[in-house]
């Protein structure tokens, strides 16, 4: 807990300093040496008081906080970073083409599935129809078809199980950490690296590297140290709505969810372990952790509440995770012309079951 203490007097004040960056770039109308003169300022500024006042703990807080500044004016002088050009920029851009017509070219019974599983691997929503896109509104699931640290996930343990059989050896976990942390990585930049995914992929990332290295992983310094990397690589994300509930979700799972989750205790006894009301409770409390932190953000944002978000998550999120899985298994299979029919017709019917669902939500 001190550790996690220690990391948020970081991560905190960096991300404060990296808001107020933004806000003074955004206010101000300065002259072309202000803004490079106040972020060489803070860049020096920084490291001079650690340096000056070792053993004054509120000194570490304000240095990050000028950090955070350096970034955030840094990142507006030198404009967005730029995703990989070139050779490797076009290596991504042909994968994700052919992820797409790979899916187009799957012969699923209804209409609407093909574009359904398109939006949900890819992100690519441009063949969904109104009808759709309104039963996940209305429904309050429109975070399923945005890329996010759902969708990341199922790959992410889809990739572990495929993993396990190099086995355990030093190696071996070496061999499965370039192969997870590689694949996820590709994933993430092919997809349009999105702040949301690129939140899911720095958890990834954190925690498999913590993994190899044989260090404790703790779900609070593994969201402290993501926000951290994520605001120092691009301080602009600070102010998307997208990256604002992921860490808003996020944060309310590390901090409410074990705390309401204990209250329906683990059954004691060794046959009851898979208590399915307990299961009905774990993801109740999941959802009521994120929805208590994200919901005053929807609402200020997009004047809007999610009234049935509870039934909606308790049916949609199961059913989104064996859509994603029968579908990356589909698509998988079939780009080597081996998916047997049975298996497009099953991820048909868990799509067409996971919009008949919504639908009926939506028209309550």
């Amino acid at each position: 807990m001190t550790e996690a203490r220690d990391m948020a007097g970081i991560a905190l004040p960096f991300a404060a300093g990296a808001a107020a960056g933004s806000v003074l770039y955004t206010l101000s109308a300065p002259g072309p040496l202000i803004l490079p003169s106040l972020a060489a300022s803070s860049l020096v500024l920084s490291p001079v008081l650690i340096a000056r006042n070792p053993g004054k703990r509120f000194i570490i807080p304000i240095a990050f906080f000028v950090a955070g500044i350096f970034c955030a004016l840094n990142y507006c002088l030198t404009s967005e970073i730029i995703l990989p050009q070139g050779v490797a920029g076009r290596l991504f851009v042909n994968c994700y083409d052919r992820l797409r017509a790979c899916i187009d070219a799957i012969p699923y019974p209804s209409e609407g599935t093909g574009p359904l599983v398109k939006a949900l691997v890819t992100g690519d929503r441009s063949g969904l129809g109104k009808g759709t896109v309104e039963i996940f509104r209305n429904s309050g699931a429109s975070h399923i078809l945005a890329l996010s640290g759902l969708h990341l996930g199922v790959i992410y343990l889809i990739l572990s199980k495929l993993t396990v059989p190099l086995g355990s050896t030093p190696l071996a976990r070496k061999i499965r950490y370039a192969a997870i942390v590689g694949l996820s990585g590709f994933y993430t930049v092919m997809t349009g690296a999105s702040p949301s995914i690129v939140r899911a992929f720095l958890f990834i990332f954190i925690n498999e590297t913590g993994k190899v290295l044989g260090r404790e992983r703790n779900p609070t310094r593994v969201l402290l140290a993501a926000l951290t990397i994520q605001l120092a690589i691009n301080t602009d994300v600070i102010s998307s709505v997208g990256f604002q509930l992921s860490y808003l979700a996020i944060l309310g799972i590390c901090t409410v969810y074990p705390r309401i989750e204990r209250i329906y205790p683990a059954p004691v006894r060794s046959w009851r372990k898979a208590d399915p009301f307990r299961r009905i409770w774990q993801a109740s409390c999941l959802s009521i952790s994120c929805q208590m932190f994200t919901a005053p953000l929807v609402w200020l944002r997009f004047h809007t509440f999610p009234e049935y978000f509870l039934i909606t998550n308790l049916l949609a999120l199961p059913l989104t995770s064996a859509v994603m899985v029968l579908s990356v298994t589909t698509i998988a299979l079939s780009s080597f012309g081996i998916c047997p029919g049975f298996l497009v017709s099953l991820n048909d019917l868990a799509v067409s079951t996971l919009t008949w669902c919504l639908g009926i939500i939506s028209g309550l």
